[in-house]
């Protein structure tokens, strides 16, 4: 199996869970991401068995649409039953770095609402210790060095990433270096620096479940 097919095959199994859960008045949260667009085209085989979602994304949105299923605002909806996306990096306590395709606020924003959370990656995102991978920070243009001086005394190494602005209107600066030992209290201490407006550590908003794919299967955990 190459990675594309065990992305399908965690997306398949966390869809054989939502269609054990949803009713006809539910709305589902969806995430962004290469995983998340496998569940999205899943999801299309049962649109007859919910209400509506709700999206993390402009590109989410736009994917639900083109498959038939009602897209709401999130102020629109009293209730999101769960919420389905990928990530950059899992621990086993089920926190995450997510933001690598630039949706981590609304990504934040739509986990929070949700009773539940579920995570769909592949076996290789597992990671004992967060970090490897480069921690997205949603920054407004205007605190770009003001953020960018905080996470260097943070200990990370910040870039801008190139020719890319947030459906927010704003920048991410990915941060390389930082120590990650202590998640969540790294990802409050971020979300407090002047003009950040979130961070792509997910350890307050961890994950309820995961569904990961590798060699061997998908694991439920």
């Amino acid at each position: 199996m190459n990675q594309d097919d065990l992305k399908r095959s965690a997306a398949a199994a966390a869809l054989d869970y939502v269609a054990s859960i949803v009713e006809r008045d539910t709305i589902v949260g969806i995430g962004t991401g290469s995983t998340t667009n496998h569940f999205i085209d899943a999801l299309a085989r049962i649109r007859h068995r919910f209400d509506a979602a709700v999206s993390s994304s402009e590109a989410s949105a736009a994917r639900l649409k083109a498959h038939g299923i009602q897209v709401l605002d999130l102020n629109a909806v009293a209730r999101v039953r769960v919420y389905v996306d990928g990530a950059d990096e899992i621990n086993p306590a089920r926190q995450m770095i997510k933001g690598g395709g630039g949706a981590l606020t609304r990504e934040k924003i739509v986990a929070a609402s949700a009773d539940e959370f579920a995570c769909i990656v592949d076996a290789g995102k597992i990671v004992e210790r967060l970090g490897a991978f480069p921690l997205p920070v949603e920054v407004i243009p205007m605190a770009r060095g003001l953020a960018a001086r905080a996470l260097r005394d943070l200990g990370g190494q910040p870039e801008l990433r190139p020719d890319f602005i947030t459906d927010n209107g704003n920048i991410i600066l990915d941060v390389h270096g930082l120590d990650l030992g202590d998640p969540l209290a790294m990802e409050q201490r971020i979300n407090n620096i002047v003009g950040v407006v979130c961070n792509g550590i997910f350890a307050a908003q961890a994950a309820h479940r995961v569904f990961s794919a590798g060699p061997q299967g998908v694991r439920a955990w």
